[in-house]
Order: C-alpha cells, then structure tokens, then sequence
C-alpha cells in the first residue's frame, strides 16, 4: 500500500481478541494528540484536524516531492537497511557469497570517484553497437536483448499467470516504451503538459550530449525519440481502460500473432528470449502492438537507432557519472515532481541494492527486525477480518443469495501471506563482480530477466512473493486471489505494540480490509476464487454493483485536487472502493472486539474517534503541487488527503463518532454516500 523500535508480536496480541500474553502490558491510545489540529472542524476538513499536527511538524524537506506517514516509516526501514548492508560492505567475504554481492554492489554504487572518472565509458560499446545496426530485421532479436538488461524499448514481455488458467504461466505483452512513462503527457494539452513534453525533448538532448554526441546529432535524437514515442502513445490505452481485465485479455495462437500482425517478426524475437515452444501470447493491447510493428516497418532505421540508444542512456543513467544522475533528476525529479534535491548517495545505493538482491536482504532484515513468531499473530487479526467482511457480504441487500454464496466462497480461500516467504531466492547464479556499476546493474536485470523467464510452460508458484518482506506495502493479487502483509509495514502507525484495539484496528486493520476488499472491487469481482477471470455474479448483481460503483466514481470525479484540475474517479476506483471496503470492515471488527473488552474515553477522544484518528494519521503528509499533478495522472490511488476527506464522508459511522451533520462542509445526505461491502 508506505525508528523507534517495536516489538511486533506484543503489538500483535494487544491488536487481536483471545490473545493472552502472560505479562501485562499498559495499553495507551496510540495517538499523538501533537498530530492534530484541533482548530479544525473535523467536519469541514478531517484531514487537517486528524493530520495537521503532523504536517506542521514535518515539513517537506528538498528531498521529497512528497513526504507521509509512509514515507517516514520507509526512511525508518532504510536506516536499517543502511547498518545491515554497510555492515557487509566494511568487510571481506568469500566470492560468490551473499554478503560478498551485497556488500561489493554497494561499494560499487558508492564509488564515486570511479564513477565519475567513467563518464560515459560503461554504455559505450553498446551505443556503438545500436550506431551500427544495418538493418531493421536487427531490432527484433535486440529487443529482446535489451529487455533482459531492463530496458523496454517499443513494448514490455513478461511471463505471468493466464488469467483464464490462473494455475499456468504464459507470455504477455504489455503497452510500454514511452520514457515518460504516462501516455497523457504526451497527448494531453494543457500548458502545464506541453511544457514538460518541452522540456522532456530537452533534457533528451543534454543526455545525448554527456553521452558524447554533438549538439547537433543530440536535436536529431531528440526529435527521433519523441516521434516514435509519441506514436506509441497515441496508440497505448488509457490508465482508465487498463483496468479492464478482459479487454486486456487476447489470448492468440502464435500462426494467428503472425497472421494479425505479420511484419513483426515474431520468431527472430522469441528465439532470442531463449524461450522455446511458444505456441500463444496473450497480446494485452493489440492495437498498440499493431502500431509498435508498423512504427518499426515505416520509420527510418536511424529514428529507431537514436530511440534505442535513449532506452539504453536512459536506463543507465543512474548507474552513470554525477552529471548524467544529475541531469536524470533535474527532468524526473524536479521537473515532473518539484523536488528541489535528489537524495543523497548512500540512499540510492541502498535502493540499489535492495532492488538487485531483494529477498538477500530481506532475510537479514527479519532476522534482526521482525520476530517469526508474529506471524502467527497476525494471522489471528486477519481471520478477524476475514470474520467480519464475510457478515458485511451477508447482510448486504442488492446482492442475491447465489452470488453471496460465491463472494462467501472466495473469501474464504484467500491465501494469507505475513512478514516473510517461507523459502529465498537463491541468488547463487548473480554475479556481482568489479567492473562497472552499469555491468552489474545489468547481470542483476538479467537475473530476475531469467528467473521470470524460467516459470514459462510451469504452473504458477502460490508461494512466491511479489514484495520483499521489507517494502512498506502491502498488496492483493488477483491471480493467486492472496494478500500479502510485508513485515515492513508491520510498524508504527500502523502497528503499535502499546496501543488498544480502537488504534491497531483503526490502522493495519483497515489495511487488512482495503486488501481483502480488492477480492471484490471493479477488478478484483472479476476473478474467482482460483484466481480465474471468471463471471460468478448473476447479471442483476453485476447491475447493483456497477450502479453503487458509479456512485464512488462520480464523487471522486468531482474533487477538485488543484485549480482546473479534478481528480480521475474511474481511474482510482479500485482504491477508492478498497479504503471504503477496509473502513467499513474492520471497523465492524473493532466494535466485535471491544464489545469483548470495553474500551474507554481517553483525552476526550471516544474508542471510535481514536480508530478513526488512527485511520486519517496512516495518510499524513504533505506535497508540492507538480506531485499532486504527477500523481493525478498516474496513481490509481487518490491523493492522501482525499482518502480521508474524500473516503470518511461515505462512512456511517463517522459522522456518528464525531457529530458530523448538515451544517458541515464534508457532510453527503445518506442517499448520496457509497454503499457496496
């Protein structure tokens, strides 16, 4: 979903009814009353009343074009990171060793003297071999090439499970290729849009140049690249449309890929992937890989050239000289953020290697930070949940008994995964060796390159993670219909190994249920529970929820999130649906609890208000203005403080917890609030 340190497992046992614990333990709130702003009416602003305290308190600093809850608990995590890793760099291991790789990648990142007196050096030889290219019958097998160094030129390949077969693993495509990332950035045409489409266009310039091109050869490129991606990009789906699962299902046979778009030259690409025996590809968006086989058969090679070499500079350009991060940040970071400084070094190095040896350091980090035995109780928590969404599903009117009984079906097969995998990675085959930062970021993208290529043809592995256990995350996957609770998260504000029920509940309970209730949002309903993408509602069932559904797209279509600019209901939708699922849940769940152990009113704050204060306090933070407009056009969840003011008005029972009436700026007439689970 993002130190003091805290003991999770009794945080875990005070969270959870029927833990016993042989010690007492003195309960507090969990709330830090100098997170408020009690001159806000917490009816015309909740955000500011429950989060004010905090956003005044921690100001955005240069680094952060955001900065929340989330993200103070990640800085937490990686200054433990950092011990763990540098702890490992300051010593000698045996070659081909974990500690070995970790602590030498590290090194490597940190080495700035090399890395500046490199230059341009480490891409080099390829820039001269993408120069060399001699005909477009070439660019078929590099892609491939250059998608196991972590690039994706023109489109994206990965291997995942078939949604109609949730049980196999084949081989999609997927919409990619754009530098920008965002399809919108380089259609839409507001001036806020066309001036950093400008200054994209320049700053592809000035890294053609540090990469040692004139100029003149740079403006050239510029133009090249922005003509192909641009193309791409008008072709490419929406963020909206994205989310529908079986628009972005078209299974064919490998003759009828040839057949419908028969230029591409499917088998000089697949061989060299190194996969054998494809017989169907699921092409995710066909119209943009029409357009990505036409743009290669109609653009001159040396366009396609000078877009290849930019996928190459621009994925390297992190793992390059100061000048060429430098530059990265000033488009990425300040540009499209307003960030105003990049972070410093041994936090990029840390990611680095984090993002290189994930699951390596994951296992150090749980060994040190996160105690096996608080699986268990967390596992108390979420049957909790679990409890209290499968009665929400039973009481719900607009649904029919024979859907209730499918919904009830599926709940009750959630794979629960907590803190950890039970089996690592084996990066025994990854080779960290002294040659160049860029080389090894490559032989670390060709690992995970190969590792997902290995599961194609194999049945899909419901053990595996898609997170590291020391993400601040969480997340629901509707393939292997499982929710994963990385033990990152599993801290202060969301857990509290002090704090009573109203605050945990408040907290990592509704977490728990804005995970659960993915099971069930616009895309989640759409699988059963193998994981197959699967209709098991009955059509009028189907009818309610889309009605009640609209309603939450609506009201968030009409938030206003900066001047002229509203916020993308339909986009955001599954979030949306997710927060009010999770609020509506595990609030349930919390009054079963306390109704079992009575809780008091402490500094004038009721149990309930303390749970939704703990609630709000999970999305404090602050922004800069180009955040909020990056994120409005790319996120699909909505923006921290409309995920209290824009998520509580639909909540019954917080307009009961804090008098909340007509007369209040947040107020929605019950006909007008969201109601699905």
């Amino acid at each position: 979903m993002k130190i003091t340190q805290y003991v999770p497992i009794i945080a875990l046992c005070l969270m959870t009814t029927g833990c016993n614990s042989s010690k007492s333990v003195e309960q507090t709130t969990g709330i830090d009353l100098a997170n408020l702003d009690t001159t806000a009416m917490p009816g015309n602003s909740f955000y500011q009343y429950a989060c004010g305290g905090w956003m005044k308190n921690h100001p955005l600093t240069d680094e952060y074009a955001r900065f929340g809850s989330f993200d103070l608990l990640a800085e937490n995590n990686r200054e433990q990171l950092r011990g763990l890793i540098e702890g490992l760099a300051s010593g000698k291991h045996e070659a081909g060793s974990i500690p070995q790789k970790i602590g030498d990648l590290y090194n490597i990142a940190m080495d700035s003297v090399k890395l500046n007196s490199e230059g341009a050096a480490p891409i080099k030889a390829e820039l001269t071999e993408l120069a060399q290219l001699k005909s477009k019958a070439e660019i078929y097998p590099l892609i491939a090439r250059m998608a196991k160094s972590g690039m994706n030129p023109y489109f994206a390949l990965y291997v995942g499970a078939d949604d109609m077969n949730s049980s196999m693993n084949m081989i999609h495509t997927y919409q990619a290729g754009l530098g920008m990332g965002e399809r919108d950035y380089y259609i839409d045409t507001d001036d806020h849009t066309k001036e950093i489409r400008t200054k994209y266009a320049q700053h592809i310039v000035k890294m053609f140049q540090l990469a040692g091109f004139t100029e003149a050869e740079a403006q050239k490129a510029s133009k090249a690249v922005m003509g192909i991606e641009t193309r791409i990009a008008q072709a490419s789906r929406s963020n909206v449309e994205l989310r529908d699962p079986h628009a972005n299902y078209n299974k064919l046979s490998l003759e009828t890929l040839k057949q419908d778009i028969p230029s591409y030259d499917w088998d000089a690409f697949f061989n060299a992937t190194g996969l054998k025996g494809v017989k169907e590809v699921n092409v995710s968006q066909p119209e943009t890989m029409k357009e990505v086989a036409a743009i290669i058969d109609t653009v001159p090679l040396e366009d396609q050239i000078a877009y290849l070499q930019w996928n190459l500079i621009n994925t390297a350009s992190g793992t390059l000289s100061d000048e060429f991060v430098a530059q990265d940040f000033d488009f990425y970071g300040r540009t499209l953020s307003g960030k105003k400084e990049m972070k410093p070094r041994w936090k990029r190095a840390v990611s680095a290697v984090d993002g290189s040896l994930g699951e390596a350091v994951g296992q150090m980090y749980v060994e040190k930070y996160f105690p096996a035995a608080a699986k268990e109780r967390m596992v108390t928590l979420v049957k909790n949940l679990q409890t209290a969404l499968g009665e929400r599903i039973q009481g719900l009117s607009w649904m029919s008994d024979v859907t209730k009984e499918k919904a009830q079906e599926k709940l009750a097969t959630f794979h629960v995964k907590i803190g950890y995998p039970d089996k690592w990675k084996d990066y025994s085959s990854l080779e960290v060796k002294n040659d160049s930062y860029w080389a090894n970021m490559k032989r670390a993208n060709a690992w995970q390159y190969a590792e997902m290529m290995n599961k194609f043809g194999k049945p899909v592995d419901k053990e595996e993670w898609g997170m590291t256990p020391q993400t601040v995350n969480a997340y629901y996957n509707p393939s292997t219909n499982e929710i994963c609770f990385p033990a990152g998260i599993l801290q202060y504000p969301f857990f509290d190994m002090n704090a009573d029920d109203a605050f945990n509940y408040g907290a990592i309970g509704v977490v728990i249920g804005h995970e659960m209730t993915h099971g069930f949002d616009d895309q989640g309903r759409q699988f059963d529970k193998e994981g197959n993408l699967k209709d098991w509602w009955t059509a009028e069932d189907a009818k309610n929820f889309e009605a009640r559904a609209a309603v939450m797209a609506n009201f968030f279509d009409s938030i206003q999130v900066a001047p002229g600019v509203h916020a993308n209901g339909k986009f955001t939708l599954g979030e949306n649906i997710a927060d009010h699922g999770g609020l509506q849940v595990s609030f349930q769940a919390f009054k079963k609890a306390a109704a079992a152990a009575p809780l008091k009113e402490v500094n004038g704050l009721t149990p309930e208000q303390r749970f939704f204060l703990a609630y709000a306090g999970v999305w404090a933070g602050n922004i800069r203005p180009e955040q909020v407009l990056l994120q409005t056009k790319s996120d699909p969840h909505s923006l921290g403080k409309w995920r209290v003011d824009g998520a509580l008005p639909h909540i019954n029972s917080w307009y009961d917890a804090f008098g909340v009436t007509e007369k209040d700026s947040l107020y929605l007439p019950e006909a007008e609030r969201v109601s699905i689970w």
